[in-house]
């Protein structure tokens, strides 16, 4: 099993040393969302809290994960980063090729690219982005980015894109594995068909287990079960060694870990230091407890 540290949207100037701390005590990935901003006005309907509210997200800070994962990997030395996810389909996807294949350049296979569409309507309007046919649109930038880091001249045309025949220069060794987020069947169904995985945003065993065999025998469908494929879930399962045992039980491979509930409002309030201890307990209590 492996272990992945969410820093919940903290303070700028904190992400370092935490990320430094998490390096230290053993976790494996430090794992970031995404957001481009907060309209003024918009959907009220957020499909991963339980009364569809999103207020809790109003003035949280979210840098960009490309950059962030930048600053932190140059100054640590064998941690991973993820992202989960980031909203690729309000994005145009030569751009996000290129800066995906540049960051991996710069820091080796230390990222695992987490992706989702957006649930808010009004991110793709600030992208210039039409809503409907996002869910085509996905898919398409999935195959596409995946064809652009294989170094070869590569060209596209589908329903939505249409690019001509070009090479990115460097690109990664290894292929940046892409997870695929979200709880729909349409995205359980992109997940087991384009995806190299999947990301839980959260769900208690019982839901992630029906979701998880769902996607195997997609996986099957598509005859895509020979080949590797990952599961990362958050769950307040994973906050004992026994439920992280239940979690690997199900088929998860790396468990997501926070320690502020940002969907419930909850401040953040702790320092440093407090934050640090908390991985620490996590570290003792359940990491060196699952084996």
């Amino acid at each position: 099993m492996r272990f992945a540290y969410h820093h919940s949207m903290c303070p700028a100037e904190q992400y370092l040393p935490l990320t430094l701390a998490a390096e230290q005590l053993g976790y494996d990935t430090i794992t970031m969302p995404d957001s481009i901003c907060y309209p003024k006005e918009g959907d009220p309907n957020y499909p991963y809290n339980e009364d569809g509210s999103r207020e809790f997200l109003d003035g949280e800070p979210f840098i960009d994960a490309f950059i962030l994962t930048a600053f932190l990997a140059g100054q640590t030395k064998k941690i991973g980063f993820s992202t989960s996810v980031m909203k690729l389909a309000v994005r145009q996807p030569v751009i996000v090729a290129k800066q995906l294949t540049s960051l991996v350049a710069m820091i080796g296979d230390r990222f695992k690219f987490g992706v989702g569409i957006s649930p808010w309507p009004e991110d793709f309007t600030v992208s210039q982005i039409p809503w409907d046919k996002r869910g085509k649109r996905m898919d398409e930038m999935l195959e596409i980015v995946r064809g652009l880091m294989s170094g070869e001249y590569f060209g596209y045309k589908g329903e939505i894109f249409d690019i001509p025949e070009l090479k990115l220069t460097p690109v990664p060794a290894n292929p940046v594995p892409l997870i695929v987020g979200g709880h729909a069947e349409p995205a359980l169904k992109r997940a087991a068909r384009l995806g190299d995985g999947w990301i839980a945003a959260g769900g208690d065993l019982e839901s992630l287990k029906k979701m998880i065999d769902r996607i195997n025998e997609l996986r099957k469908e598509y005859q895509r079960d020979h080949l590797p494929f990952e599961i990362h879930a958050g769950s307040a399962d994973g906050f004992s060694a026994d439920g992280v045992k239940r979690l690997r039980d199900i088929g998860v491979h790396e468990v997501m870990v926070a320690f502020r509930d940002v969907y419930k409002s909850e401040p953040d309030n702790k320092s440093v230091e407090e934050k640090i201890g908390q991985m620490q307990w996590y570290a003792n209590e359940v990491m060196a407890k699952v084996g």
